[in-house]
């Protein structure tokens, strides 16, 4: 069965009753909010000079709030109500409310107030298309601005309706990978982007190994893709 990704599936994976069975649901936003900020943002985001950030699909706020430490005044954006509850009580333990902000939104048709400096997103998936939702970003970026897109890689052979959990990276849970739907290539993002419009900075597909359900160690298969917006 393909998931919906809509707000009520959100809303039920972040009060802890969506998931596999034999998963322990209640545990899921507590395990989700701890999850340190994702790598590529790190080594991506650290070559940029602080501006504006969206981070879409936000959760929790994790990688929202590394950002705004870094210097980046940011608008984290989620359609889940309880994952930016937990959000703004981090930012505000994190002395850093100021320097972030929570919009409450669902991204399949919500548009920006305005264009950032830095949009990025890492393995939200709502209810639209993956790629068109990675088109609609790509929108929201300022001229000479970069888009970050970290996603659940494709794979050859994909099985439908596997589950997965937002905010929290693939591997997590006891599916060996995301349900199709959720994923793309390095490929398939980049042929979105207009060659006379984006610089492609970083296209890769990539592994790495984390902790996952239980503790024990899984491997992560990710899609990594920076472009710089030309105008």
């Amino acid at each position: 069965m393909a998931h919906e990704f809509d707000r009520a599936y959100w809303d039920d994976i972040w009060a802890g009753v969506g998931g596999s069975v034999g998963d322990d649901d209640g545990d899921r936003p507590a395990a989700m909010a701890a999850n340190p900020p994702n790598p590529y943002l790190i080594r991506e985001a650290s070559r940029l000079v602080p501006g504006t950030a969206l981070e879409t699909g936000c959760g929790a706020g994790t990688e929202a709030l590394w950002l705004a430490s870094q210097g980046w005044q940011v608008t984290g954006a989620d359609i889940a109500a309880e994952a930016l509850t937990i959000a703004a009580r981090r930012s505000a333990e994190l002395g850093l409310s100021g320097r972030v902000s929570w919009v409450e939104a669902d991204l399949a048709v919500w548009e920006p107030p305005a264009r950032y400096d830095l949009v990025t997103t890492h393995y939200a998936h709502p209810a639209i298309p993956q790629l068109d939702f990675y088109e609609r970003l790509a929108g929201w970026v300022a001229p000479r601005g970069t888009l970050l897109i970290v996603g659940h890689l494709q794979h050859v052979g994909h099985a439908h309706g596997q589950h997965v959990v937002h905010g929290q990276h693939a591997g997590h849970d006891r599916s060996p990978q995301p349900p199709v739907e959720a994923s793309a290539t390095a490929q398939g993002i980049t042929a979105r982007l207009e060659a006379d419009r984006w610089e492609i900075v970083t296209a890769e597909e990539t592994s790495r190994e984390m902790p996952g359900h239980g503790g024990a160690p899984v491997t992560v298969h990710d899609v990594v893709v920076t472009a710089t917006r030309r105008h």
